[in-house]
């Protein structure tokens, strides 16, 4: 084992920037996907099948495939469309498809958004009838209760299983790599494998990042869950 390259300046910067952008990866795709989750979990809970049969197509698609596909059909299928090429100048909406941060992130957000609407709008459902009656004779209308009761609750409720989702895009971000234009960590750890034939001194760095960021977010979603989930605990006497 030869660690000591792993602590050289231009290699350990390498990591220091991969670490960086895998942050800033998880980050734009769980604030986008979770923007874009909020919305459509209350249009998947509608009972009007034309509003929530769409979405229920989206999550199905999302979640039953796997996200490296994902990246690849807008990556390498809808951004080197000669259409979308053609025109990535002239037309706004396509002028983002130049950037392999851009088609990463929207394949990350659209990946996560799918298991967030889920877990949301099973929050949704299970939301207590009695806060829902109780709403209804202070005379609150149906979107206030959803805003002021509903949601804020369902939000609560699923910090157990959004906790898991966002260790599962941590560790998703990892695909990044195979875009040549985006070094996430494992996008350093292939480059020093590379430059030094070091595989697995690289990629147990990497693991070791991985692993710390892991127990990094499990520590702070245990805090928000002590925090925003005690009314839930049994008491003990």
């Amino acid at each position: 084992m030869e660690f000591d390259v792993i602590l050289q300046p231009d290699v350990r910067a390498l990591f220091l920037e991969g670490l960086g952008n895998t942050l800033f990866l998880l980050f734009l795709s769980l604030l986008f996907g979770g923007v874009l989750a909020v919305p459509l979990a209350v249009l998947r809970v509608s009972r009007k099948r034309w509003v929530s049969g769409p979405i229920w197509l989206y999550t199905y698609v999302f979640r039953g495939t796997p996200m490296l596909i994902q990246l690849y059909l807008i990556y390498y299928g809808i951004a080197q469309l000669q259409f979308v090429q053609d025109h990535w100048d002239t037309v706004a909406v396509l002028a983002p498809f130049k950037n392999a941060v851009f088609c990463t992130v929207l394949a990350f957000a659209l990946n996560t958004c799918a298991y967030t609407i889920e877990m949301l709008a099973s929050a949704i459902r299970e939301t207590p009838s009695g806060e829902v009656e109780a709403a209804r004779a202070m005379g609150m209308s149906r979107g206030q209760i959803m805003r002021r009761i509903v949601l804020p609750s369902a939000m609560r409720r699923c910090l157990p299983a959004y906790s898991n989702e966002v260790i599962m895009m941590l560790q998703g971000t990892s695909v990044a790599s195979t875009v040549p234009a985006v070094m996430d960590l494992t996008g350093a750890a292939r480059s020093v494998y590379s430059d030094f034939y070091l595989p697995f001194e690289a990629f147990i760095t990497a693991g070791l990042f991985y692993l710390l960021l892991t127990f990094a977010f499990v520590g702070v979603f245990k805090w928000l869950e002590n925090r925003f989930l005690a009314h839930l605990r049994a008491r003990t006497h």
